[in-house]
């Protein structure tokens, strides 16, 4: 075993593994990777999860395909330009493995819970007290273990004997089994106080990428940083900038869990994405069954503008901005109709003459 600095020393999983086993009754430090934190039979009013499949469906809908925006420039090293000559049927196959790469790169992330505490002390020896100064980080470097289930000790000055806390153990993993994007210190651009200068530059989208590339998806850094990132969008209404991204479909879950979905509605409206603006409230109405919304819209099987004038009177904070967006809407609706019959109203006298 060799010391690393302050922070560890690296075991063979001959010696600690076995013993830890047979002494302390190991036990895996936390639930697998996307596991539900409880069984579904100890929940009494189940509702959808998150990767539920008709969960998933409508946040893929709600997210938008805009190829322009998936494949936009990203800031790197200038190249010269590439043109290629293509047949209809070359272009046609070009722009369907666009659209198929397109769906890749808007695969969300997962949402889990946050993962509980470790806090486990193994033993205590009062003769090992004041003997050192520092703490002792000992990892075991067997490869083949999931990093989930590898067994990380911390062997403090005062003798005691603990496992390691998660930040602990993300920064021992990360020295020995280094992660392309992530650092073994997080950047201070994940602090609070510099968020806030983030979301004025209107780069959500950047560090949510950073945030994902640096933290696990059940960790409390991870958690707190893509809720603050929403919150600052919907206080703002700048729902579009995640608009066709991989990180549209987390935000509208959170805002539907948390019943802030009005202003995403409006927007909705405003940009004519009714049938989005329907799929916010169906997905509304999965996950609060018991709202009187959602009892009206089964009773009288409720589609469109009528699902949402029903939602915006029982459901909403914001009912009168929601009836103006949808007269804006209808009457927008109602100008296109007329322009379209008197085109071809024209057509056909042309036609006749």
């Amino acid at each position: 075993m060799a010391a690393l600095g302050a922070w560890g020393t690296a075991v063979q999983r001959g010696r600690l593994w076995g013993a830890a086993r047979a002494l302390w009754g190991w036990r895996r430090p936390q639930r697998e990777l996307g596991q539900d934190a409880g069984s579904a039979a100890e929940k009494k009013d189940a509702k959808p999860s998150f990767t539920d499949e008709a969960v998933q469906n409508l946040l893929y809908k709600m997210t938008g395909l805009d190829l322009q925006k998936v494949f936009r420039p990203v800031k790197q090293e200038l190249k010269p330009p590439k043109y290629k000559l293509l047949t209809e049927a070359q272009l046609e196959e070009a722009t369907k493995k666009a659209i198929k790469e397109a769906k890749e790169k808007l695969t969300m992330p997962p949402v889990l819970d946050e993962r509980e505490p470790i806090d486990d002390v193994l033993a205590e020896d009062k003769i090992l007290d004041g003997i050192e100064t520092t703490k002792y980080i000992f990892t075991d470097l067997t490869y083949s273990i999931p990093h989930r289930e590898r067994f990380i000790v911390v062997r403090e000055p005062n003798g005691v004997l603990r496992k390691a806390t998660w930040e602990e153990r993300d920064r021992m993993i990360q020295i020995f089994f280094p992660k392309e994007g992530r650092r073994v210190i997080p950047q201070a651009v994940f602090k609070d106080e510099h968020l806030v200068t983030v979301f004025q530059q209107d780069r959500h989208e950047d560090i949510l990428n950073m945030c994902i590339a640096q933290f696990e998806p059940d960790s409390a850094d991870y958690i707190r940083i893509h809720h603050r990132t929403y919150d600052d969008i919907e206080k703002h209404a700048k729902y579009d900038l995640l608009r066709s991204t991989r990180h549209f479909g987390g935000m509208v879950w959170y805002l539907v869990n948390r019943k802030k979905t009005d202003g995403l509605l409006i927007d909705m409206i405003h940009r004519d994405l009714l049938d989005d603006a329907t799929s916010l409230i169906t997905l509304y109405h999965m996950l609060h069954p018991e709202c009187q919304s959602a009892k009206e819209a089964e009773e009288r099987k409720l589609q469109g503008v009528d699902l949402i004038k029903v939602f915006a009177k029982t459901e909403s904070q914001k009912e009168g901005y929601i009836q103006l967006a949808l007269q804006a809407y209808e009457e927008a609706m109602a100008t296109s109709t007329d322009h379209i019959e008197e085109l071809d109203l024209c057509c056909l006298l042309q036609h006749q003459l």
